[in-house]
Formats: C-alpha cells, sequence, structure tokens
C-alpha cells in the first residue's frame, strides 16, 4: 500500500519542492497493454516492517532496483512461465546469470561436471573458480552418458550442459542426463539459449535451473544484454539471488523491458530462423567448396536423433567447414554483403564469425581443432532475411574465399 501523501499535490510547498516532488496520480484502472517500465532506481515504503522485509527475500516488494524492480519481475515471472519452472532471475548478462547460479551451488572443496564443448564465458569462469576458490572441475563428452556418470564424485554437486552448443551445434540428451542427476542427487543446471524455450525446455527432461543469455533469442534483436535463471527450487532461488546482489549484476528496468518485448515475438522468428536455417544448411552441404555443415537438422548430424527427440526445431544457429582452411575463412567473412562480421547471434540480421582468424586467433591448428573448431569452420547466426538472399550472399564470397 502507498503511503498516503503518495498523490497529494503539496500546494502547500514553495515552488523549488512542488518542482521536486511534482503531481502524482494514482496508477490507471485500466490494463496497460505493454508491461510499463519502473525506471526508478527506488521505492517508498509506508512502513519500516515492510521495508525490512523487501530487502530480506525475493518477492516481498520493491526496495531497490539492485535487489527487485516490477519491470523485471514480470519478465522473471514470464521466463519461469515458458521454461516450466517456479522462480526467474534476470541479471544484466547471460555471464551474470551463469556466475549467480554457480556461484550460488558450489562452495570450496566442491566438484563441477561439465561438457566439453562449453562457451568460452563458462569455461573461463568455472577454471577461474578452480584457481581461486578450489572448485574441481571435470569435463566430459555429454554425449558418453556412461563416461558423464563415471565423472560424479561424492563432492559433486553439478552437472552443466548446453541443449545445444556453440558453435558445432551438439544437442545434449536432457532426458539421460536429468536420470544420471537425479540418481546422484545433484542439480543439473542447463544453458538453454541456443535452442530458447520454444524449442526446448530443459526442465520438462529434469534439469533443476536453466539459464539465458536474453541477449540472444530472447532479446531478438541486437539491441539487449540481459541474462535469465529459471529455478524448480525456491532455495536454490533465493541463494542465486543473494548471489546476484553481492556480484552486482543486477538488471536495468529497460533492458528487461526490451526483453519483454522480443518475448512477444520470439515464437514467430523462431520460426523463421529454423526455416531459413535449414535451406541455407542443405545448400551448403551441396557445395563443392564446403567440407561439412553442423546443424542438428542434417541427417548427418550426429545429434540429429537426439534432436528430433528434445527439439521442437533446430535453431537458427549453423556452422560449417570451409576447405582451405583459416585464410579461406578470413576471405569468406569479409566478401560477404548482406550478413556482417560480429559477435553475438540471436538476431533478426544474419551475422558470421570465423573464429580462427578473430576470437580464436591465438590459438594453433593442434589448439582448435583440440576445441573442436577448424581452421576453416564460419559460424553462421541465421537472421530474418529471405534465404534466397542469404544464398546468394553466400555464394559471392564463396568464389572470393
Amino acid at each position: 500500500m502507498a503511503d498516503d501523501h503518495s498523490y497529494t499535490d503539496h500546494d502547500t510547498y514553495s515552488f523549488g519542492t512542488r518542482a521536486v516532488h511534482g503531481t502524482r496520480v494514482p496508477p490507471p484502472a485500466e490494463r496497460p497493454i505493454s508491461a510499463p517500465i519502473f525506471q526508478s532506481s527506488t521505492f517508498a515504503f509506508d512502513n519500516a516492517e515492510r521495508y525490512a522485509n523487501a530487502l530480506s527475500r525475493p518477492g516481498q516488494g520493491y526496495s531497490y532496483t539492485r535487489y527487485e524492480n516490477p519491470t523485471t519481475a514480470q519478465l522473471e515471472a514470464t521466463m519461469a512461465n515458458l521454461e516450466g519452472g517456479a522462480h526467474g532471475l534476470v541479471t544484466a548478462s547471460g555471464m551474470g546469470a551463469i556466475s549467480s547460479v554457480l556461484l550460488s551451488l558450489l562452495h570450496s572443496g566442491d566438484h563441477v561436471v561439465l561438457q566439453q564443448s562449453l562457451y568460452g564465458g563458462t569455461y573461463s569462469l568455472v577454471t577461474g573458480l578452480a584457481r581461486t576458490f578450489g572448485i574441481e572441475c571435470s569435463f566430459v563428452d555429454p554425449s558418453d552418458v556412461d563416461a558423464v556418470r563415471a565423472a560424479i564424485k561424492p563432492t559433486t554437486r553439478v552437472l552443466y550442459a548446453e541443449t545445444i552448443s556453440n558453435p558445432t551445434l551438439e544437442v545434449a540428451d536432457l532426458p539421460a542426463l536429468g536420470a544420471v542427476a537425479r540418481d546422484a542427487h545433484i542439480s543439473l543446471v542447463v544453458d538453454n539459449t541456443v535452442a530458447s524455450p520454444y524449442l526446448c525446455r530443459p526442465i520438462e527432461h529434469g534439469a533443476q535451473v536453466v539459464i539465458h543469455s536474453a541477449t540472444k533469442y530472447l532479446g531478438g534483436h541486437s539491441d539487449v544484454v540481459s541474462g535469465v535463471a529459471v529455478f524448480t527450487d525456491a532455495e536454490q532461488h533465493r541463494a542465486a539471488w543473494k548471489a546476484m546482489l553481492d556480484l552486482g549484476p543486477s538488471p536495468d528496468p529497460f533492458a528487461s523491458w526490451l526483453v519483454l518485448r522480443g518475448i512477444k515475438t520470439l515464437p514467430i522468428r523462431m520460426r523463421q530462423h529454423c526455416l531459413v536455417a535449414r535451406a541455407v544448411a542443405e545448400w551448403l552441404e551441396r557445395h563443392p567448396k564446403v567440407e561439412r555443415v553442423y546443424w542438428p537438422g542434417l541427417p548427418n548430424h550426429p545429434s540429429h536423433a537426439v534432436a528430433r527427440r528434445i527439439l521442437s526445431g533446430n535453431s537458427g544457429l549453423l556452422s560449417f567447414d570451409l576447405r582451405g582452411g583459416r585464410e579461406a575463412g578470413r576471405r569468406f567473412t569479409e566478401a560477404a554483403r548482406l550478413a556482417s562480421l560480429a559477435p553475438s547471434l540471436g538476431g533478426v540480421e544474419t551475422l558470421l564469425s570465423h573464429p580462427a582468424s578473430t576470437t580464436h586467433r591465438q590459438l594453433s591448428a593442434e589448439a582448435l581443432a583440440q576445441a573442436g573448431i577448424g581452421e576453416g569452420l564460419i559460424r553462421v547466426s541465421i537472421g530474418l532475411e529471405e534465404p534466397e538472399d542469404i544464398v546468394a550472399d553466400f555464394e559471392q564470397a564463396l568464389e572470393i574465399a
């Protein structure tokens, strides 16, 4: 409840005071179609007890936007609903979500099992935790369920996987991993960024925590940086909320609103991303200058059978190996005209990345191979353009490469 002076005009005060406080009006009785943006850093209370409760745990009111904000709360509830979880937590970036979750679940002396083909930011985080806090990490092939099971120790607390890996598009067998985690009484944490909840909902397959870089498909327009975590357990949610407060990656209300706006068109965009990706992947597979295409919708992809079981589509992300290696890859990305050489993925524009000449340029051919990345590998985030235009652009770039 608002305090008694919330909507007075302060007529008895001087001009300067009235300018500071303004003339407030009650919130509308009518429901706004678009979520309001509560662009306020702080909120006022009518009693100290409610103020203290809002500071102590999530869901008890709004005191300070670093703790909670109404716009962000709507995004958290929306994502919990879409993923089939009980609680949501929004952060300022995908790495903010990953850090808050892992630092709330792992402590000194604990052990975590992770898939080998892991997002670079996550790898950097967990290896840093290993050095700083004595957290032990084991990296395994997620498709080898026996190896995953064998890697678990009495000190294991977390099994960490990605629904679809980047850039080789390996699809994790989440039902099998969920069964391993359940038998070992540990938490399965799944990064669902590349799939989005439209293609897969890991909680349905046994995950306790689902993470997204909302910068990607959820936002969908290359105009926001945000992260989300969804939890099935209230205590794990509260622990991650506390970790977020301590670490500081709290979201901005306007960023939360941009993600909410993006989610409204998520089903339509994902259908188009997947449709265009199929056309481009099948064309690339036939091209003589392309050695291999990585897209789980293709029958020869190692994860094709798993993808058919757990995904409702095959993602708008694909990769392919160019004949000609590192130099051919560099030439291809620089020759593209419609597609842009840029980081990130999940936006409406097609984006290209050549790891060997950009993000992984310091690695030798052998080191790239160990990371599962070929010297001529091109990663493509398929946008919403017409497939024939993307194909034409790639055709002329392949001629130059």
